[in-house]
C-alpha cells in the first residue's frame, strides 16, 4: 500500500509535473509474471524513474549503504530507496553474494518483477561497462525472462557525487524480452554466466546510445579514487 501511495500520490506525480519522463517499449513488460529487468545505471535516481515508468510494482537489490546514511541526505537517500520497492542487501561478496541471489528469488518466485543492474555500480562517466554475472545466475535459477532496458540523461539529473537533483527531461526505452532458456541447467559453468552476461549488455548497447567499455565500472572508479 505504501509502495502504491507513493507512486501514483506523491513520488509518481512530482517527477512526471517536474521532468516530463518519456517512455517507450511498455508493451515489452510481461502483464503478468515473474520477469527480471535489466538495465544500465547512470545514477541514483535511475531506481526511481524507472518503477515510477512501468505500471507493474517492481523491486530492486541496493546496496545496504543507501540505508543507513546519517542527516538530512541520509534520510532522503533511504527515503527514495523505500518508496522505490529496494532492497538492502550486503554486496560485499561470499555469503552476501549468495544473500542477494537467494533474496532476488524470493523476489520472483512472488511472481513479481525484479530490477537489477547487471555493471554492479553507476557509470562513473555515462558509459556502459562489463557486466558482472551474478545476474546470469540469477536468470538461469529462476528461469523467467530478461527484459533489457536502458535510462536516458538519469546522470543529468543527478550526476555522481551530486546532491541535489537538477531539473532535465529523461528517458527510458525498454527492450524486447530475451530468452535464455537454451542454458538451463548450466548455471554452475562459468562461461556460460560470462556468454549470458555479454548478451545481456550488448542488447542493452543496442536500445542506447552509450559507448562500451569492456572493464569493470568499479574498477575505474576505483582507479579515479
Amino acid at each position: 500500500m505504501f509502495y502504491w501511495l507513493m507512486k501514483h500520490w506523491v513520488i509518481g506525480p512530482l517527477l512526471t509535473t517536474v521532468f516530463r519522463p518519456w517512455v517507450t517499449g511498455l508493451e515489452n513488460i510481461p502483464r503478468s509474471g515473474p520477469a527480471i529487468v535489466v538495465s544500465n545505471h547512470l545514477s541514483l535516481v535511475d531506481s526511481l524513474f524507472l518503477p515510477m515508468m512501468v505500471d507493474r510494482q517492481m523491486a530492486f537489490l541496493a546496496k545496504s549503504d543507501y540505508f543507513t546514511g546519517k542527516g538530512l541526505k541520509g534520510w532522503l537517500i533511504r527515503f527514495f530507496m523505500t518508496s522505490s520497492g529496494q532492497l538492502p542487501i550486503d554486496r560485499s561478496g561470499g555469503k552476501a553474494s549468495e544473500a542477494s541471489l537467494q533474496a532476488g528469488l524470493a523476489v520472483l518466485a512472488e511472481g513479481k518483477v525484479l530490477a537489477i543492474y547487471p555493471e554492479g555500480t553507476r557509470s562513473p562517466d555515462g558509459r556502459l561497462y562489463r557486466g558482472r554475472t551474478g545476474v546470469a545466475r540469477m536468470v538461469l535459477e529462476a528461469g523467467v525472462p530478461v527484459i533489457p532496458t536502458v535510462m536516458i540523461d538519469t546522470d543529468k539529473v543527478m550526476p555522481l557525487g551530486s546532491s541535489l537533483p537538477k531539473v532535465h527531461r529523461v528517458g527510458v526505452v525498454i527492450g524486447a524480452p530475451l530468452d535464455f532458456s537454451r542454458f538451463q541447467g548450466m548455471e554452475g559453468d562459468r562461461f556460460v554466466l560470462r556468454s549470458i552476461t555479454d548478451e545481456i549488455i550488448h542488447e542493452m548497447h543496442a536500445l542506447g546510445s552509450q559507448e562500451y567499455d569492456d572493464v569493470y565500472a568499479s574498477t575505474i572508479r576505483n582507479a579515479s579514487a
